[in-house]
């Protein structure tokens, strides 16, 4: 997809869609993605709820298994709807690196 093929897209938000676009591309800039840490040596250096042991990869395939918000915020209670939130946010943004860590752990 090029910028201009995008371009009608983003024009067709709405203005809160537009807002969460906006915040989406400059959080992908600055690479610092609040709520999410990856530190080498935990999880396997995989992005991860911030100070958990529980990496995005793991909360997205509940997700597709049929597990709700609610579902997992009562089986991990030590996060908050927030962290999913940023969770979700992470995911849409990086596809290819949690691909990649479902398909690496369903091998494992």
């Amino acid at each position: 997809m090029t910028l201009k093929d995008l371009e009608q897209y983003l024009l067709a938000l709405s203005p809160s869609e537009k807002v969460q676009a906006i915040g989406l591309l400059a959080q992908s800039l600055s690479s610092n993605w609040q709520g999410i840490e990856k530190t080498p040596g935990i999880c396997g250096g995989e992005a991860r709820i911030a100070k958990t042991r529980i990496p995005i990869w793991v909360l997205v395939e509940a997700r597709r298994l049929g597990y709700t918000d609610a579902d997992l915020l009562k089986s991990y209670p030590t996060i908050t709807a927030t962290d999913l939130a940023n969770a979700w946010t992470y995911a849409e943004a990086h596809p290819d690196e949690i691909e990649l860590a479902i398909e690496r752990n369903e091998v494992a």
